[in-house]
């Protein structure tokens, strides 16, 4: 029986599943197409837009575009040209009904599963052709595919689902052990954006008052060279939050607690030269900065395509 048994929706730089399909099968070949399915989500950006993986009796195919891909597993004699006007019809639908601004702000995995809705009305209308045949009009996908089939994915490049190495399974292996200094960051929130320019106006803040420190010592105004060194030390915590934000690195939340207390101890102490609502806006900042360091954890593995 020729049937569509799954679809996802991934985004294609980081391979985060935005929505999916309920499987219901849990036989061995499907749980190794699930792990194909995985392989090939962290593998889109460098694959062509409209691709196929045969697996023996299932095949996989995707078509990406706009930054997200569409990916749907069906027995080995489901035809082609059905197989990517379900994937069309999957891709027209998401287009309409979320912005790019949703999908590439997008944090949480599965964060459009109400979008399975319309995976599972569009995949029983195509697993009933006779029904199926008389609302679209097939001859127009015939064609594209003619003159663009998808690139065949060789086996030989994902190596076998239980862990046989390949080029291409030995990167993935690999990539489980990136030293942390090279580890990504899940996508920056609009917060996280404005903690980042926060930061960053605090730290020239203090910076331009560590000037006009330096310029009343010189003139023998009897500035406190204490108060040069609370503002410089100041700026410094204030630009290593802003790379915190942005890098990972090792005890990186431990780093920030330190940063945001040493940040504290320097509006204590410069307590004398600035107003409340000073020390406020900038003990305030440094909060704010702290906490969405902690939020923007480091991307972990993909994850499996289970709902």
């Amino acid at each position: 029986m020729s049937v569509i048994l799954s679809a996802s929706v991934i985004r294609v730089r980081d391979g985060l599943p935005l929505s999916a399909s309920t499987d219901y099968e849990q036989s061995t070949g499907m749980q190794e197409c699930r792990k194909y399915f995985k392989a090939l989500s962290r593998k889109l950006a460098q694959l062509p837009d409209r691709c196929t993986l045969k697996t023996g009796h299932y095949n996989i195919n995707f078509i990406s575009s706009l930054g997200v891909s569409y990916m749907m597993l069906c027995t080995e004699n489901y035809p082609n040209v059905l197989a990517f006007s379900f994937l069309d019809e999957l891709q027209k639908e998401f287009i309409t009904t979320y912005n790019m601004m949703k999908t590439n702000t997008a944090v949480r995995p599965y964060c459009f599963i109400e979008f399975d809705n319309f995976i599972q009305r569009t995949k029983q209308r195509y697993n009933n052709p006779r029904s199926l045949s008389t609302k679209i009009n097939l001859s127009d996908m015939q064609m594209e595919i003619k003159l663009r089939p998808p690139y065949q994915i060789p086996m030989c490049e994902l190596g076998s689902a239980n862990g046989v190495t390949s080029a291409f399974s030995v990167d993935y292996k690999g990539a489980g052990k990136i030293s942390s200094a090279h580890q990504r960051l899940e996508p920056a929130t609009l917060s996280g954006i404005v903690a980042f320019i926060l930061s960053l106006l605090c730290g020239a803040l203090n910076l331009i008052r560590g000037f006009h420190a330096i310029e009343s010592l010189l003139q023998s105004d009897g500035e406190d060279f204490n108060y040069i060194i609370a503002f410089f030390l100041g700026t410094a915590a204030c630009l290593y939050q802003c790379y915190l934000l942005v890098y990972y690195t090792g005890w990186r939340n431990v780093k920030s607690f330190l940063t945001f207390g040493l940040i504290c101890l320097c509006n204590m102490y410069l307590y004398e030269l600035r107003n409340l609502w000073q020390l406020f806006f900038h003990v305030t900042v440094g909060a704010f900065v702290t906490l969405q360091i902690w939020l923007r954890q480091a991307q972990g593995k993909a994850p499996d395509y289970d709902v």
